[in-house]
């Protein structure tokens, strides 16, 4: 598998081969279908430059509400797991507390023993309600992966395992307009110490903070009902760079821009639609090209063959001159501002990193949802374009809400993708058990 190959580049340095762990299990599969799919036409048209971080796991979607709508959620309507896609809707979370468990088994058709479970919750504190606390917890196990040598022989055997633990703090700032901020404590686990490539590794850890925003209009008339319209920006995981040896290379955690619209219009009293529309970015270095790197763009000559994903001139910047783009050994301010203009292929392949999500919601009197949506990502990096359709149930105090993914392409790493969360408010708890008591005859 292409997550031991990873492991065995002679020639990328230790912390290299260890951040591409993840990189290298996510996206390979994705690499070999745009190698069958017209190869010969898309390397005279642009090569593949995937964007690598240390960390992936934070950005796949916790919950199966947003799941279901093509991962959105910079402006959907606040609930219990706000605090990933845009901690500032936790100001409007509609109930005083409340938590919601998440499980998603990931990335069956390769591996079966993958799977991230997502735990959050969130109180409102202060008499007029105008803050929001919230929590959660994050956790990612690879499953059971023995690890060997450049000669095949055995190193171990270990269960690779990363968590992020999050704190979360909204206030509205009027009664249309809210911020927030996210602290986060990130944990990876990849090797559990073992000796890899000649370098002793250690766990990798990561401090990172969120800043949002977030605006809802009351509902106003739009063609004579009632409508709302939301507007949201996140910049998420602001923090240190990562490393998984005790070298001084260190690798960008997965910094994220993501600003979303939504439209929520009544039908009736019962009925209502959603639209919702998100875009991304990643706010770290792009891959340039180096001398020996037979990088393709559409700006550029046409070169002979297509390049790799995990090719030593990307993983190891002292591999070769570079001849385009942008040195990635840089700190972490200068990686988030420069990388909207850092790519070697120009403002082109800029606007290729660009991810654009879409999604439908459907309620019935606030009791079931029907949801669908696309998410869609450019071939040369990542290739993730996929459906979701999903549904979701509100009963007394409890919620179930689940989704299903589609690829666009058959035989995809993320097909089968299901994901399911359970909510649980306590305000309605509390109102139920208030109804039994004033039911109860006096003594």
């Amino acid at each position: 598998m292409a997550i031991f190959a990873a492991l065995k580049k002679n020639r990328m340095s230790a912390s290299s081969r260890i951040s591409s762990l993840l990189l290298a299990l996510l996206v390979s599969a994705s690499y070999s279908f745009g190698q069958n799919v017209s190869q010969d036409e898309r390397a005279d048209e642009i090569q593949l430059n995937t964007i690598t971080t240390a960390v992936p796991f934070l950005m796949i979607s916790p919950d199966a509400r947003s799941g279901a709508m093509g991962d959105v959620g910079a402006a959907t309507d606040p609930d219990g797991a706000s605090n990933h896609w845009n901690p500032a809707k936790m100001a409007y979370v509609p109930n005083k507390m409340g938590f919601a468990v998440s499980y998603t088994p990931w990335l069956r058709a390769l591996v079966p023993d993958i799977n991230l479970a997502y735990i959050s919750g969130y109180g409102k504190i202060g008499k007029k309600g105008m803050q929001t606390i919230s929590g959660s917890l994050r956790y990612f196990s690879l499953g059971s992966i023995t690890f060997t040598d450049a000669q095949g022989g055995t190193i171990g055997d270990f269960t690779p395992n990363e968590f992020a633990i999050d704190l979360g703090y909204a206030r509205k700032l009027s009664e249309e307009f809210s911020g927030g901020i996210a602290l986060r404590y990130i944990y990876s686990n990849l090797t559990g110490g073992l000796n890899v490539g000649g370098a002793d590794t250690k766990p990798g850890m990561a401090g990172a903070a969120d800043v949002s925003f977030y605006y809802q209009t009351k509902r106003v008339k739009i063609g004579g009902r009632k409508s709302v319209i939301s507007a949201g920006l996140n910049i998420s995981n602001i923090g240190s760079k990562m490393s998984y040896t005790n070298t001084t290379e260190e690798d960008f955690i997965p910094i994220n821009f993501r600003f979303g619209l939504g439209f929520k219009y009544f039908v009736d009293d019962r009925n209502s639609v959603a639209l919702f529309f998100d875009i991304n970015k990643l706010m770290v270095p792009t891959p340039p090209q180096y001398d020996d790197n037979p990088y393709v763009d559409s700006s550029l000559p046409p070169g002979d063959t297509l390049g790799a994903i995990g090719h030593e001139s990307n993983a190891n910047p002292s591999f070769g001159t570079i001849i385009a783009g942008k040195d990635p050994n840089r700190s972490v301010p200068n990686g988030m501002f420069t990388s909207f203009a850092d790519a070697p292929g120009g403002s082109a392949e800029e606007l290729r990193e660009i991810n654009l999500a879409i999604g439908l919601e459907y309620w019935y009197n606030n009791l079931f949802a029907i949801r669908a949506g696309y998410f869609h990502e450019h071939y040369s990096k990542g290739n993730r374009q996929f459906f979701t359709v999903g549904a979701g149930i509100r009963y007394n105090v409890f919620g179930l809400d689940f989704a299903y993914l589609i690829p666009t392409q058959q035989r995809h790493p993320l097909e089968n993708t299901l994901r399911f969360t359970l909510t649980f408010d306590f305000e309605a708890f509390k109102k139920q058990n208030d109804e039994k008591n004033d039911s109860r005859p006096e003594d």
